[in-house]
């Protein structure tokens, strides 16, 4: 019974990291094709407060999420 949990945890742990990589990598090209505006997006947030771009921002991060947690789940 604790080896089936210490196997399930371990499981756990380890689709965690692996979905907080691929998380990662996505977030990096969100980043590097941002770039390529050529407005300044964190001045546009930050001092503009333009708030259609934060959520769209927003979303584009929930969407990944979304299909990192569905590739991992099966």
């Amino acid at each position: 019974m604790l080896e089936k949990l210490a196997q399930q945890v371990g499981s756990a742990l380890l689709f965690g990291l692996v979905g907080l990589a691929l998380f990662a990598a996505a977030f990096v090209a969100v980043i590097a094709i941002i770039k390529h505006v050529p407005m300044s997006v964190r001045k546009e947030i930050e001092q503009d407060h333009n708030v259609a771009l934060a959520i769209i921002i927003a979303s584009m991060i929930l969407g990944i999420s979304v299909i990192v947690a569905a590739a991992i789940h099966g």
